[in-house]
């Protein structure tokens, strides 16, 4: 089954070129496309796709209000940010924060793209130790001080690893539905949007450690 894509960028030749990359990847369908934040937030909720791939810097809309309008409304579509700003910039930081599951480069390869939209659609985080470590510096710590389970932390550190809830399932020997149960626990005790904010939770809890969430 394909990875249903959604492509949001102002410039035409850019969404040309993606569509080309992407649509020549037998696993990956662009579905639909936007040149602004708004109509692209009404195509999603029609198309309903699997990964949002958007530019930060729109006409009206910034991808971070798209972000977190589309992560709001449709949890099931994961958001990457494709974006020629530094990865410290304080833009993909808010994104991240905003919902977005990770962010790519305009500069980086065509691998790095396909397989980050890949590692998205199965609920994978993807963060550079930069940016993550920049994120750690700016994230407070959870509003809610309930603590996590046994379970809960080793389903976090499955996450944070980078594993998807089927994966988490077969590991610790548990049914799909938990660990989904699982993840919602842990994101609403942890007061966090997204498994790529949790997972740097778990990096702060010491759950991981960095050379594990880089390698994930």
């Amino acid at each position: 089954m394909s990875i249903r894509i959604l492509l949001i960028d102002d410039h035409p030749v850019v969404r040309a070129g993606l569509r080309a990359l992407l649509d020549a990847e037998s696993d990956l369908e662009v579905v639909g496309e936007a040149d602004h934040g708004t109509p692209a937030i009404g195509i999603a909720r029609k198309l309903r796709p699997n990964v949002v791939l958007t530019d930060l810097l729109l006409p009206d809309l910034d991808g971070i209000a798209v972000t977190q309008t589309i992560r709001a409304e449709l949890p099931e579509t994961q958001v990457v940010i494709l974006t020629s700003v530094n990865e410290e910039d304080a833009a993909v930081v808010r994104a991240i924060r905003a919902g977005a599951i990770g962010y790519v480069l305009k500069s980086s390869d065509t691998g790095t793209l396909v397989q980050t939209i890949r590692s998205a659609a199965e609920g994978k985080a993807h963060l550079s130790p930069r940016a993550a470590a920049r994120l750690m510096q700016e994230m407070r710590s959870p509003k809610n001080e309930a603590a996590l389970t046994g379970r809960e932390q080793e389903v976090l550190r499955q996450v944070a690893i980078g594993r998807t809830n089927k994966e988490i399932a077969r590991r610790l020997c548990i049914a799909e539905t938990t660990v989904k149960s699982h993840v919602r626990g842990i994101l609403e005790k942890l007061g966090v949007e997204s498994r790529t904010q949790a997972a740097l939770q778990a990096l702060r809890c010491q759950l991981v450690s960095p050379d594990e969430l880089q390698a994930a």
